[in-house]
């Protein structure tokens, strides 16, 4: 069979730079110094050139090799921060690799980030046109497929609505409807169907395996390891933007599995270039420990601390956690507003909660971060940011030590009456 993907020590590098602790920098400042670097160039144009320390060089991807044959379903998985989007968005040529060579035989169509393409102002029926046509498709494909489209989106009464009014669902709906019918050779889907209902992400995995039964290429980034066990035959996991593991997707995801539970329980970013960060919050520190003794046990409770940076003041903030099990699974959302006069200030935030004994079984485990605002806005989302083992010691439950039957296990109080006969 031939290659679809081929991919030769593929490398990208970026610039990271470092704020310096002056509170700032006068436009005097910065065109003496540039003035200085050009008179040095000038008198010296064989020395080697200076290293800024307020610049540090970060290669999220380095000396890659993969090759992925016509017809392969690719599960591409790894921490945050593994290289997964970088990679995806060179192969869509959105980036430009910084070493390396990249041989790709057909269409792409992506989809990896919600409305990309999309036109605020236009309705939802223009915009399935005009993306339509970024993606590649005539207008007459277009036409042809349009019902098909707009019924698979499930968007037909907001139709001739603007976009902007649309919700992140209805975007990620329509966007994935218009990428998924271009009959593409290539088709690459980042994580952005986290963003749709449970009933919208079976529809959209329900296609994905049609275009694989087609016989084209998928590459398919998810955390959600259930479906990329079930819609895909191989799996790349990587890990510091190296590829650490190929081959069938069951083994790619007890490798990653693996690779997970032995990461440490906690998590403190002193750098602000690498702390999970956007324009509203920063993350400073995440710490899961155990409320007794230095294991954690399913008798012992587990305590959450999670410290942040609110950067905007104002807003009704609040922050709830969902913890998944390692194949997806969501177990349950608890959260807390942070403000007691409904307006967060500017600044930092200590936050801990508290896991009840006897509720989690052994198994490793995971967490997503979400803040929002006035319970309806999200303001940042961190997939995968920590994961933790529960353990069984032989002090529990009667040193048991086999793993019960179920994702929980509860130590409910039970009764019972006897008469003898």
């Amino acid at each position: 069979m031939s290659s679809a993907i081929t991919v030769e020590n593929l490398s990208k590098k970026y610039i990271i730079g470092h704020q310096k602790q002056e509170r700032y920098t006068a436009l005097r400042d910065v065109l003496a110094n540039g003035a200085k670097r050009i008179a040095h160039k000038l008198c010296h144009p064989f020395a080697a050139s200076e290293i800024d320390p307020t610049h540090e060089e970060f290669w999220a991807l380095k000396g890659i090799n993969f090759d992925i044959k016509q017809g392969d379903r690719v599960g591409v998985i790894g921490r945050n921060g593994a290289g997964k989007s970088t990679l995806l968005k060179i192969l869509s040529r959105i980036t430009e690799p910084t070493t390396g060579k990249i041989r790709i035989r057909g269409r792409v169509s992506s989809l990896l980030e919600v409305g990309t393409g999309f036109h605020p102002e236009l309705t939802g029926r223009e915009n399935v046109f005009l993306n339509g046509g970024i993606l590649g498709m005539s207008n007459a494909e277009i036409k042809r497929k349009f019902d098909e489209i707009i019924a698979f989106a499930e968007v037909e009464k907001f139709l001739d609505t603007p976009v902007k009014r649309y919700s992140s669902g209805m975007y990620v709906r329509l966007a994935f409807a218009v990428a998924a019918h271009l009959e593409p050779e290539i088709l690459v889907v980042d994580e952005v169907l986290a963003v749709g209902d449970a009933q919208f992400q079976k529809k959209c995995l329900g296609k994905m395996e049609d275009v694989g039964k087609e016989g084209r290429t998928i590459l398919f980034v998810s955390h959600n390891m259930v479906a990329v066990k079930t819609l895909c035959s191989r799996g790349i996991v990587l890990n510091k933007g190296q590829v650490v593991f190929q081959g069938g997707v069951e083994d790619a995801v007890e490798q990653y599995v693996g690779q997970d539970s032995l990461d440490k329980n906690e998590i403190y970013w002193d750098t602000i270039s690498i702390a999970p960060e956007n324009e509203y919050i920063r993350l400073k520190s995440i710490s899961i420990k155990a409320l007794q003794g230095s294991i954690i046990d399913i008798e012992s409770g587990i305590d959450i601390t999670i410290g942040f940076y609110n950067k905007t003041a104002g807003r009704h903030l609040g922050l709830a956690l969902h913890l998944f099990t390692l194949e997806g699974l969501c177990l349950f959302t608890t959260g807390i507003f942070l403000s007691s006069n409904s307006e967060a200030e500017i600044g930092v935030f200590s936050t801990r909660c508290v896991i009840p004994p006897h509720l989690l079984n052994v198994g490793v485990y995971k967490i997503d971060l979400l803040f929002i605002e006035s319970r309806r806005d999200l303001l940042f989302k961190i997939d995968d940011v920590i994961s933790f083992e529960v353990e069984h010691t032989a002090a529990g439950r009667g040193g048991n030590m086999a793993r019960a039957a179920g994702v929980i296990r509860p130590m409910l109080d039970w009764t019972y009456e006897f008469s003898p006969q």
